[in-house]
């Protein structure tokens, strides 16, 4: 196996999915080995809500993957989403001296205050610039503008403080080193939108299990982030209530589910068969699904902000296991009323592998592979030899000489959609507090010599001194003329 590879985990409400790849020099990706684990006991609607089950989840993905690998695994990626993510407009203003130039001191201050925001139980994740003003003018970029006032507009992105101390929990908890955290939502957005949606306007709705993720984008700017806490499952369930299994509700939704048919296409005496004895009549069957579905989309369309709705210009990508529900473009379409419809099934990067799961092309794989593509330091460890002692622990010792280390980022260092850990706010906090020590330190030194430095003037100018060196030369000038 390659000693050079990239490892990443999703956390999904029912199942939970390592991956391992290589990244090709002409920039395809070679998926190496792929596992699964039912975290449908730890997980909930995408957060983690028993932390010793998920870490006990996180061993075995790992285990499995190092099995097949032969190799150990020093790090991993990991995405962050779930219930309780959402976006939240914020404005930072600043009044300068007029003619004031704006330096990227000026705008990383601003940054910086927006990130210092409190919000009452929320983390703030990450933080989209969505434009500066300047006096009255709108930039992307405004160093080097004159003005009198500079005014930050930012996109919040929050979630739930238990829930992100959670997440961190269980990865300590599995002694599992984590080499970088990102935003769900934003990598699957990087992998499947192409340039011109992201320009022109649109919609990625991610179709989860348990929930579907509303990410909004104009002019390669994220606008709104959202996370609904309602998903496939809960179509399931809903056919469910006809007295079966939720195995059964789960098999017969793939087999006859639709998200849209027409009023004359169905047949009021036709019946789909739950098991050998029972029958359920078609009509009632559509009614539930369409129900719950048209529950969803009315979520989603709720979430798109009003100045967007009509701007959205890329249409409306649908994505995640839900997407591929029969007929799903046409359920949104006659909802919004937006006649461009695309259903992502895979990627944008090219992919190579002989997985199944990954060849499925069915648009579940493509956050994990949104994941994979964002890794950028080499996760593989020693080699493993599982022959020689099947009772030896094979899990690599972690060591700072095994692992490429970060230097702890500020708020302001950390790249678009990267979630700093636990750890690196830890570490990012104790660098700024020495930091401000040592220019505190160095202030008072410099305090203190000025003070010394006055004082000597004062005592140099002071009366008694100019007394005393007045004396002093009329003393030399009365040696002077003695000796001449």
């Amino acid at each position: 196996m390659p000693k050079e590879f990239i490892v990443a985990i999703e956390l999904g409400s029912s199942k939970m999915t390592g991956i391992a790849g290589k990244k090709n020099l002409d920039g395809s990706i070679q998926v190496l080995a792929c596992v699964k684990e039912d975290s449908s006991s730890c997980i909930r609607k995408g957060v983690v809500y028993n932390i010793d089950k998920t870490a006990q989840c996180l061993t075995s993905i790992i285990s499995r993957l190092e099995k097949q690998l032969k190799t150990g695994i020093t790090q991993v990626y990991v995405g962050v989403g779930g219930q309780s993510i959402r976006s939240i407009r914020n404005l930072i203003s600043k009044d300068l001296p007029a003619g004031t130039q704006v330096t990227q001191d000026m705008v990383i201050e601003l940054m910086d205050s927006n990130r210092n925001m409190k919000y009452p139980d929320q983390e703030i994740l990450d933080a989209a610039v969505q434009e500066y003003k300047v006096d009255s003018q709108y930039q992307l970029d405004p160093v080097g503008i004159q003005c009198s006032r500079i005014e930050g507009n930012f996109l919040n992105i929050l979630q739930r403080k238990a829930f992100y101390k959670n997440l961190n929990k269980c990865f300590e908890t599995a002694e599992i080193n984590v080499a970088e955290m990102y935003l769900a939502p934003l990598a699957l957005a990087d992998s499947v939108l192409t340039e011109a949606e992201r320009r022109s306007g649109c919609a990625l709705v991610d179709l989860g299990a348990d929930t579907t993720t509303v990410s909004v984008y104009s002019k390669n700017v994220l606008r709104h982030l959202a996370v609904i806490p309602l998903g496939a499952n809960n179509i399931t369930k809903d056919i469910a209530s006809l007295q079966m299994e939720e195995s059964d509700a789960e098999k017969m939704k793939l087999k006859y589910a639709s998200a849209f048919t027409d009023n004359n296409d169905i047949d009021n005496n036709m019946k789909y068969s739950i098991d050998q004895d029972r029958q359920v009549e078609v009509r009632k069957f559509i009614e539930i699904v369409e129900g719950r579905l048209e529950e969803i989309i009315a979520n989603v369309w709720c979430q798109i902000p009003e100045e967007y709705c009509d701007k959205l210009l890329g249409g409306v990508i649908l994505t995640g296991g839900g997407s591929n529900l029969k007929d799903i473009e046409k359920a949104f379409q006659n909802y919004t009323h937006i006649d461009k419809i695309r259903v992502a099934k895979f990627v944008t990067q090219t992919i190579t592998s002989s997985i199944a799961d990954i060849n499925a092309h069915d648009g579940m794989m493509n956050t994990v592979l949104g994941l994979l593509a964002k890794g950028d330091i080499n996760c593989a460890g020693s080699d493993l030899d599982y022959n020689n002692d099947l009772f030896a622990s094979q899990r690599p010792q972690i060591t700072p000489e095994t692992l490429e280390q970060r230097r702890a980022r500020q708020a302001s260092e950390t790249p678009a959609g990267v979630v700093r850990t636990a750890d690196e706010i830890r570490r990012a906090e104790e660098e700024a507090r020495q930091k401000k020590e040592e220019e505190e330190r160095v202030a008072r030194e410099q305090a203190e010599e000025e003070a010394r430095e006055q004082e000597r003037i004062r005592k140099e100018n002071s009366t008694w001194n100019k007394l005393g060196r007045w004396l002093k030369k009329a003393a030399n000038e009365i040696v002077k003329e003695e000796d001449e």
